[in-house]
């Protein structure tokens, strides 16, 4: 089930420093550019985590070895719930804006019967007030499976930075295991995909002002 809407009632603080910063590979780009990003969360250790933008800096991809929720009887509860806020610094140049298109998660997991599993993203740009929100669930039973979940927006109507300012783009993302219908049953949700890893994909939209 996926779940999505568009907040624009509320003020965000702005992000003063990126966590855990990340070089991407050296690229020659022209136009508005994402030039450092960082990662901070539980879900998303230092030295977990790997960074390439691509060569148009339209898309980048961030990969994670140690995402991972679960929950069931002997398992802490401190393991139920992972996060993991990525927060990219571009450098927009006048007469350009940017928002999010498309980004798809993927990842792993495993629900005994009535056990959810639940994915869940928010994102906005430091200090605006618009924020787009997205979730989606599977309860088990499901005895391991794969998954690919992808939040879209509307070019239009979606998160956007302002018109030839640099910005701070924040991706609060979360996963959870939820087990209190079924206390005995267990669970996990992984963002390690088949070979190991996860793959998380930011497609961005440019355009003129």
């Amino acid at each position: 089930m996926k779940l999505f809407s568009i907040i624009t009632g509320f003020a965000i603080a702005a992000v003063g420093v990126l966590a855990s910063p990340l070089r991407f590979d050296e690229r020659q780009v022209t136009g508005p550019s994402a030039v450092n990003m960082g990662v901070n969360g539980s879900g998303c250790p230092v030295g977990t985590v790997y960074a390439v933008l691509d060569p148009t800096s339209t898309s980048f991809t961030v990969t994670f070895s140690n995402y991972i929720a679960s929950a069931g009887p002997g398992i802490a509860i401190t393991e139920n719930r992972k996060n993991c806020r990525v927060t990219l610094g571009v450098h927009v140049p006048g007469g350009y804006t940017f928002a999010i298109a498309t980004v798809d998660y993927r990842g792993y997991y495993q629900l005994d019967d009535k056990v959810n599993a639940i994915q869940s993203a928010l994102y906005y740009f430091s200090p605006q007030v618009t924020q787009a929100t997205a979730s989606s669930s599977r309860t088990g039973p499901v005895s391991g499976a794969n998954y690919v979940y992808r939040d879209e927006f509307d070019i239009w109507s979606s998160v956007r930075c302002p018109c030839g300012a640099d910005a701070i783009l924040n991706l609060d993302t979360s996963i959870r295991i939820d087990n209190s219908a079924n206390k005995a049953g267990s669970g996990l949700i992984t963002n390690d995909s088949i070979d190991g890893h996860l793959n998380t994909i930011y497609n961005l939209n440019w355009w003129r002002c």
